[in-house]
This record gives C-alpha cells, structure tokens and sequence, in this order.
C-alpha cells in the first residue's frame, strides 16, 4: 500500500512563506516522479510543480520564480517551499506520485493553505 502524508498548510498573510511536506511510505521512494497540485475553489485542479525521479523540475508559469520543489530520497520526502504568496495561491494543495512520468497514480489527501489579503 502506497501512502502519501503532506503536512505544513496553513494561514499565512500575503508575502509569506510556508514550506509543504509530502512523507511517501510502501513503495521505493527514489524510482518516483513527484508533484503537487492544486485545487482553489471553483477552479480546475492544476499542476504547480514536479520533479522527476533524476530531479528534473518544471513549474507552473504561476508560481515559477516563487516555489520550488525538492526532494529527499534519503527520507522518502518531497517538498514545496513556497514564497512570497498571493492571495489567489490559496487552495488545496495535493501530493501526488507515480511511476511514469507525468502519470500520477497515488495521491495525499490535500492541506489547505489560505493566503490573507
């Protein structure tokens, strides 16, 4: 059984910063392409970023410059630091996983995170 545990959502006021965890267990973390995404309300889910299991990254045009995503294979986490946020980053934000790249077939429950005006 493959699970994703994220931790570190929030409220944070605009220009703040907070860092997303994403703990992954039953499966080898390092054969993983990683990413998260996103769920404001009444808005398509979005991907914000990736990173592939040799540690390529792309990003959102939305977000680029602002987060960045990371992993640790050494403890079998992924995680978004996030920057300078805007209101309209508030959303639910959602670890997923997957073995090919750009296919996510396991996903975490989500954090919220709330940016204040």
């Amino acid at each position: 059984q493959v699970q994703l545990v994220e931790s570190g959502g929030g409220l944070v006021q605009a220009g703040g910063s907070l860092r997303l965890s994403c703990a992954a267990s039953g499966i080898i973390f390092s054969i993983l392409n990683m990413g998260w995404y996103r769920q404001a309300p009444g808005k398509q889910r979005e991907l914000v970023a990736a990173i592939t299991r040799g540690g390529t990254t792309n990003y959102a045009d939305s977000v680029r410059g602002r987060f960045t995503i990371s992993r640790d294979n050494a403890n079998d986490t992924v995680y978004l630091q996030m920057n300078s946020l805007k209101p309209e980053d508030t959303a639910v934000y959602y670890c997923a996983a997957g073995r090919l790249i750009q296919m996510y077939d396991y996903w975490g429950q989500g954090t919220q995170v709330t940016v204040s005006s």
